[in-house]
């Protein structure tokens, strides 16, 4: 049996136009169906007092409200840029609340957990303005995962892509299945591209080396493969491979000292945060510290010391769908601690990751599946609900 984390509620009220949202919080979601990161996802929760070791108070804005939006990335200049899975890309204005649609998007494979994805700027946004994309795309042999890169040029009459270019793609693609791909992009402070690419649900190419499902993948900023890799012996594809055995890693992350982490769906309990190292396997499927859906066990980490076992993993689930650290002074308690959104859940988890080990030390009720939170230019928290008529909104100090 996995371990139940307990959890505490202290509400705060309410105040106009925004709401105080429950804080110091540490409650657990049980997962209840095959896949909690699908749109008709249900969950049972259950609260039992605890102890917490954050109480940082703050208040949840209502800012706006999008089609089923995946991922926000904040411009300097205080615009965000923000994607629906159905392939919208909008240049949106938090001040006067204007969604602009950039053209040139590509075309989609809307369904499941696939459509438009993640979004990134280039490291040298300002001279280089380079975004990155990840979408589900269908092509021969079924669906697959790939990131384009593309120029945004905001100086036209309309903001429009150009000079597109697909620089990654997920292989092989698969018939059966539209989960878990995973298609989280980040880059880190070495200047070269990371992408999570989730298992596709079906389990083996998580350990097959032709194959870069279940893996983090390592590129340079143009998608070809640096020379550091691990594994540059091993063929074409496993020269893009940074670890591998993973499941569906939704969210990716570096931390203030320049470590990556990456937070992943387990199956029937056992959802991973992982700390990253070169060439490491993470064992999925062999092991995890979930089962099967059907009530088949899968051996937990303990029993297989030769892959890397995660620094936290919760049961029951939090279906973490997104990761980043804080490094804001808005809120001081958070600070350098990782943001980790969740679904089932409906919350916000902030996780202290320089505790030995890794601990869970608040939980912000949300009331909603959360898909996504990134640190705003101001220090604030921005947030994006699940699904249709989801909410943008801000957390700022109370």
């Amino acid at each position: 049996m996995k371990q139940v984390h307990l959890a505490a509620m202290l509400c705060l009220g309410f105040i106009p136009y925004s709401l105080t949202a429950c804080h110091a919080q540490n409650k657990t979601s049980q997962e209840l169906n095959k896949s909690p990161d699908a749109a008709n996802s249900t969950s049972e929760t259950v609260t039992t007092p605890s102890s917490t070791q954050v109480q940082q108070a703050y208040k949840v804005n209502n800012i706006a409200e999008f089609n089923e939006p995946w991922a926000i990335a904040p411009l300097k200049d205080g615009h965000l840029l923000v994607t629906e899975r159905k392939g919208r890309l909008y240049l949106f204005d938090p001040e006067t609340k204007k969604k602009t649609v950039i053209k040139g998007t590509p075309k989609v494979a809307y369904g499941g957990q696939g459509g438009l994805g993640d979004v990134a700027l280039h490291p040298d946004f300002a001279n280089n303005p380079w975004i990155y994309l990840s979408y589900a795309e269908q092509g021969q042999g079924g669906y697959g995962a790939v990131v384009i890169r593309g120029k945004l040029d905001l100086k036209q009459g309309a903001p429009q892509l150009t000079q597109i270019e697909k620089i990654w793609t997920q292989v092989p693609k698969f018939s059966s299945g539209q989960g878990h791909y995973g298609h989280r992009i980040v880059f880190g402070p070495d200047g070269k591209l990371w992408i999570s690419s989730g298992e596709r649900q079906q389990f083996d190419p998580a350990q097959d080396m032709k194959s870069n499902a279940g893996k983090i993948i390592r590129l340079n900023d143009d998608g070809s493969i640096p020379a550091d890799n691990p594994f540059m012996n091993q063929g074409e594809i496993a020269q893009q491979v940074w670890s591998l055995g993973h499941r569906n890693p939704l969210g990716m992350a570096f931390d203030p000292q320049g470590q990556l982490w990456v937070i992943e769906m387990g199956p029937k309990g056992g959802d991973e945060l992982n700390k990253i190292i070169k060439a490491k396997n993470y064992g999925y499927p062999l092991v995890s510290n979930g089962d099967h859906y059907d009530g088949k066990p899968i051996p937990d980490h303990s029993t297989r010391p030769e892959f890397e076992a995660p620094v936290l993993d919760w049961t029951p689930v939090i279906s973490p769908s997104d990761l980043n650290f804080y490094t804001g002074k808005m809120f001081p308690q958070w600070q350098n601690k990782a943001i980790a959104a969740g679904l089932s859940s409906k919350a916000i988890i902030i996780i202290d990751t320089m505790q030995q080990p890794a601990k869970e030390v608040q939980r912000l009720d949300m009331k909603a599946r959360i898909r996504g939170a990134v640190q705003a230019q101001d220090g604030g928290i921005w947030v994006i609900e699940d699904g249709p008529q989801a909410r943008l909104l801000k957390l700022t100090a109370l």
